[in-house]
Parts: C-alpha cells; sequence; structure tokens
C-alpha cells in the first residue's frame, strides 16, 4: 500500500523491537471528539503584530511539535511506550498550550476518502491486568485507526486546556518527508487502491476538507500549510519561489489560494505561513525566507486578519552558517540574518510570527547560546513558538523527552493501575524552554488558550488569567498592550504529584523510526541553490562513518540510524555519503541494500554511486 522499503536487516530490527503494530481495516465511525469546553468560542485572529482572542485580549502560543502523523507509523511518536492520557498530561502540566502535528496530505487524503490509514508502532492492549493506551481500543477490542486516534488526542487536548494545528510536513507520508521542498509532484496509492498524484489542487481540497471537518471544534485552531517549502536539493524539481506570478512552485500564491480555501469552510482558522529559501539573492533556512512579504504579501480575499507568518530557525548544532562565526550577539543574529528575513514582520507591527521550529542539542557552547539568544528576543518581542520537538526521534535536535516508561501499579483493592513516566531533558526544558513559555509573573502559573479549561495542574485558563490582577512574563507586566519590555522568568515550580511507587511492570521500547528536521541555509546564492550550498558533497559513495572504507560498519550504522538507535549517530557528511540510491534525498533501506551488496561484491563502487 505505501511506497516505502526498508532492507531486510532494517525490516529486522524493526520486528525485534516490537514496533509492527495492527494492520487491520476500520472497523466503525471515527469517534468523535467530545468537548471539556464546547462553546466554540476560542478561535484567535491577529492584528498587527499580535494575536488576540474573542474579547481582543492578546493571547501567547508557546507550544511544542509532536511529530509521527506525517511518518508510515501515521500516530504521534512514543505511543509505543507511553499511555496517551497520561502524554497529553504531562505536557500540559508542562506548560504546553498549544501543540504543531505535523501530517501528510497522504494522511488527510485517506480521511476524507472514508479510508484512513491503520496505526502503527503503538502499543494498546485490552487486557485489564495491564492497562496500556485502552481509549485507542475499540469495542470489538482491535484498534483504532489513524483518524479516530486524532480525534482522541484532540479530545484530550480539550480535557487539558491544551489547543492544536497541523503543518503539512510532506506530500506523502514519509519519515523523511520534510526533504522534499514543494507542496505537489510526490504520489502514492490512497487506500482505496487509487493511485494519487499529489497536485496543487489535490492539497487544497484536503486541506479545505480537514478544515470543514474541524470547523466546529476550536481544540483545532489553525493550519501550517507546508513545512519549509526549499530549494530542489531533496528530490524536488524545481526550487520554491515567492513572487506575484503564476507558477506552479510561486509558494506566495499557492499558499494564498489554499488560504482562501480554508476560511471559505471556517473564517475562523489562523493560516500559518512559512517562507521559502531563497528570495532575490539571499538564502535562509529552510522555510525560513519571508523576505518576500515586504513585496508581496498574502493575502486572502477575506483579508489578512487570520495569516501568521511562521519561519523555522536553528543554531550551528543542526548546520554551521557564517553570522555564528564570531562572538555573536542578538544584535548580530539581527543586523547579520534575523531582521532581513523575517524580524521585520513583529518590529514594524505587520504581522504575527510564529516560529515553527527551534531548538537543538545543547552543546556547552554555541548551539546553547543561539538558543538563549532567540528565546529572549521571542519573550521581547511577543513571538509565538513551537518548539522542535517533544519527541526525542529527531536525528539532529533531540527532543523536550529523554525517555519514556509505561508500568503498573498493583492497588491496595486487587486492581491494576497503569502508569507513564516521562523523563524530560531538564536542562533543555528548564534553561531554554520554560522561560519562553507563558505564565504569570508571581504565581507562575502557565496560561492556556481555553478559556474554561486551565492549562494542566500547574496552569490557569484564559478567562482566568484576565479576570485576575496578574500579569505575565510578557510586555513589562501589561496585558494587552504592544511593545515594552519582557520580565524572564528562570525557575520552574516545582512538581508536587509523585509517580506511583509499587511498579510491577515496565517497558521501554526502542523507537521505530527517525526524522531528521531541518536544514540548511545560504547566504549568498539566488533560490536556484541546493540546500543553501551548506550541504556538503559526497567523499566516498557508502562511507557512513567516515573511515574511508566501505565495509560492514557502515551498514550497520546507517541500518541503527535509520530505526533510530539513540545511539546511531552519523553526521551531515556521513547522511550525505549514505544516499547512494538518490543523491540529495534522505537515505533509505535501500541504500542499505545497496551498500550491503558493494560490501559482497555484488556491484563495483561506480555502480554504487547513486545514478545522476
Amino acid at each position: 500500500m505505501k511506497q516505502h522499503h526498508l532492507a531486510a536487516l532494517c525490516l529486522a530490527a524493526l520486528i525485534a523491537a516490537g514496533t509492527l503494530g495492527y494492520t487491520g481495516k476500520t472497523m466503525q465511525q471515527p469517534v468523535t471528539a467530545k468537548a471539556a469546553d464546547d462553546c466554540n468560542d476560542d478561535w484567535l485572529h491577529c492584528e498587527g503584530s499580535r494575536i488576540f482572542d474573542k474579547d481582543g485580549n492578546e493571547v501567547w502560543l508557546t507550544g511544542a511539535n509532536w511529530f509521527g502523523f506525517n511518518c508510515t507509523e501515521n500516530s504521534p511518536h512514543y505511543l509505543w511506550s507511553g499511555d496517551i492520557n497520561d502524554l497529553v498530561k504531562d505536557i500540559a502540566d508542562h506548560g504546553v498550550n498549544v501543540l504543531r502535528l505535523p501530517v501528510s496530505t497522504e494522511l488527510l487524503y485517506n480521511w476524507m476518502i472514508g479510508e484512513p490509514d491503520p496505526i502503527e508502532s503503538i502499543n494498546p492492549n485490552n487486557d485489564p491486568s495491564y492497562p496500556f493506551n485502552v481509549d485507542l481500543i475499540r469495542a470489538d477490542g482491535s484498534v483504532c485507526d489513524s483518524k479516530e486516534l486524532f480525534d482522541i488526542l484532540l479530545k484530550k487536548c480539550k480535557e487539558n486546556g491544551i489547543k492544536a494545528f497541523i503543518d503539512i510536513h510532506s506530500p506523502e507520508s514519509n519519515n523523511s518527508g520534510h526533504n522534499y521542498g514543494l507542496w505537489y509532484g510526490k504520489s502514492f496509492t490512497a487506500n482505496n487502491g487509487k493511485a494519487v498524484q499529489v497536485t496543487t489542487d489535490v492539497w487544497i481540497e484536503t486541506l479545505a476538507w480537514c478544515a470543514n471537518e474541524y470547523k466546529n471544534d476550536d481544540t483545532l485552531i489553525g493550519f501550517d500549510l507546508k513545512n519549509e517549502p526549499h530549494s530542489k536539493y531533496g528530490g524536488a524539481p524545481i526550487d520554491a519561489i515567492w513572487d506575484d506570478s503564476d507558477e506552479p512552485n510561486n509558494w506566495k500564491k499557492a499558499a494564498e489560494d489554499c488560504a482562501n480555501a480554508i476560511l471559505a469552510k471556517n473564517p475562523n482558522a489562523l493560516i500559518l505561513i512559512e517562507g521559502v529559501e531563497g528570495f532575490e539573492g539571499h538564502g535562509a533556512w529552510w522555510g525560513g525566507n519571508l523576505r518576500g512579504v515586504a513585496k508581496y504579501p498574502v493575502t486572502p480575499t477575506s483579508g489578512t486578519g487570520q495569516i501568521v507568518y511562521s519561519p523555522h530557525d536553528y543554531g550551528p548544532v543542526v548546520s554551521d552558517q557564517p553570522w555564528f562565526h564570531k562572538d555573536f550577539t542578538e544584535k548580530t543574529l539581527l543586523d547579520d540574518y534575523w531582521r532581513e528575513t523575517w524580524a521585520y514582520l513583529v518590529e514594524e507591527d505587520k504581522y504575527p510570527l510564529l516560529i515553527g521550529e527551534w531548538g537543538g542539542r545543547l552543546d556547552d557552547g554555541d548551539n546553547e547560546k543561539w538558543l538563549g539568544l532567540l528565546r529572549d528576543y521571542m519573550i521581547k518581542n511577543h513571538i509565538n513558538h513551537t518548539f522542535w520537538c517533544l519527541n526525542d526521534d529527531s536525528g539532529d535536535t533531540g527532543g523536550l523527552w529523554k525517555d519514556i516508561q509505561f508500568g503498573t501499579t498493583q492497588n491496595a483493592d486487587g486492581t491494576i493501575s497503569g502508569h507513564t513516566t516521562i523523563n524530560w531533558d531538564t536542562k533543555k526544558y528548564e534553561t531554554y524552554y520554560y522561560p519562553a513559555i507563558w505564565k504569570t509573573s508571581e504565581t507562575k502559573k502557565f496560561i492556556g488558550l481555553d478559556h474554561q479549561v486551565p492549562l494542566g495542574k500547574n496552569g490557569i485558563s484564559l478567562s482566568e488569567y484576565y479576570a485576575s490582577s496578574e500579569t505575565s512574563n510578557l510586555d513589562g507586566g501589561s496585558k494587552g498592550k504592544h511593545g515594552g519590555s519582557a520580565t524572564i522568568v528562570t525557575t520552574p515550580p516545582t512538581q508536587t504529584t509523585e509517580p506511583p511507587v509499587v511498579t510491577t511492570a515496565a517497558i521501554t521500547t526502542p523507537t521505530p523510526t527517525v526524522t531528521t528536521p531541518e536544514p540548511a541555509v545560504t547566504t549568498e546564492p539566488a533560490a536556484t541553490t541546493t540546500r543553501g550550498g551548506a550541504r556538503p558533497e559526497a567523499t566516498k559513495w557508502g562511507d557512513c562513518n567516515l573511515d574511508n572504507s566501505v565495509d560492514v560498519s557502515d551498514a550497520v550504522l546507517l541500518c541503527r540510524y535509520l530505526v533510530s538507535d539513540a545511539d546511531a549517530k552519523i553526521s551531515d557528511q556521513g547522511i550525505v555519503n549514505a544516499s547512494v540510491v538518490k543523491a540529495g534525498e534522505a537515505p533509505t533501506g535501500e541504500c542499505v541494500t545497496k551498500i550491503i551488496k558493494r560490501i559482497a561484491k555484488i556491484i563495483t563502487d561506480e555502480e554504487l554511486a547513486p545514478q545522476a
């Protein structure tokens, strides 16, 4: 059904890890996300560079990414080792007021035609002696499908005061689909057997359908139209551009047409629009270049009151850039890159910004310096953001979670209770993420975006905040005002709830797949660059570990990397060398097979090289 190939070794590893799950057909209609707050009055709108609620009160979206719906597992990652109830509650308890949920056009298409994909790589159990993700089990004992899971997730978010928006991460379901730079041009076989070419019209149709499907549920507040439109680097036939033309690869026009279709179905939805990679000779991170907005803003027929621009930004650990080659400061980052690329939109009070991805691994060096500078700049300038990411199986950034364990507790009455323990990356959360999430100044209560439901056990609702005398960590303590200097809160509240202590069983399941989100950038060449010129060229095809030879260790390393072994580290250069099937695309299981053939001398070095 899916054009997803794995070498036999990778498949064996997946089976050994216990990650291949239910593949049956849908047997009942999807469940409905029954609301904890059914007023449907939490929709947001924009004025200038700020976002407001229905009453004209300013809000601050401070969230995180949770990927997996975009992948071939068709479900948020870590449901194989954590209960959905526990995970969502813990997300809310840590102050995440909005989730960015990457999906694919393929996933939405199958929902739209009534043939949702099955869930893979979760650990459901209908055994009362081992309660695990019981909400994902239908009455007949079968596992819910991906659409049902999405509705269940929205229901859990609603109950815990969390909002969400989806992000079209790739045309087809693909764990490395972010590498492809366009919103059209890929194909897949739908679950009804039809061969589907993802055109601009199909992409728009699925998003308009989704907007209509959830127009009465204000848990899903918006749509990020396309993740990181960029150059031909990842296999697209042409660069994404931004101008006033009718060219099919003109991202500005496509985004405008898509926004019109969505707003016709739900005029209350936020429309998040990322940049491109190159504009008039200036390069940027994938999805980061919003210089074109100054000349050619996206203007739906209903106006720009729902438009939020959403660049991505990363530090030197993800991909080193010239502006890091100095004793950089906020001022130098603004002068060298941020201001003209995206920051001018807020500094000139034109449009709101939501940094859709920022994050990275901690290095006790320049990457952490950059994290702190961007954190503080977003606070001072009321810039919304969603951290990349919660789950730690992002190859070049890691996550806010280090690992997750599920266990059971024997209660005094003989019943069994399940519980999930999330091990957060304490330094990453407390030092870089916690200060940049919306909270009250004195009591440090997390501020949610729902008017009735508090944000987790440590938070309050939006109505509670605006009815209180407390101020927040924005705008120098003013409510609903532009400008001002922020108070940066750096000490998280004490967690008071202790996990259960009597454990009779526990699981820590390896992650089955990996997605390496972003990047690359260029500072000079025009929009026709390949990944901005920052990506290295291959030094030796198949040499994944950079020891200047191709042997079993390279095949094993790549296989471990593809099944998301946390200890399998491959450098940017190693990734390039590993792409022996299609140069410029992320390596796959086919690359492992090809490398094994070279080791076995079935093919030559010349044949190992990817086809032109």
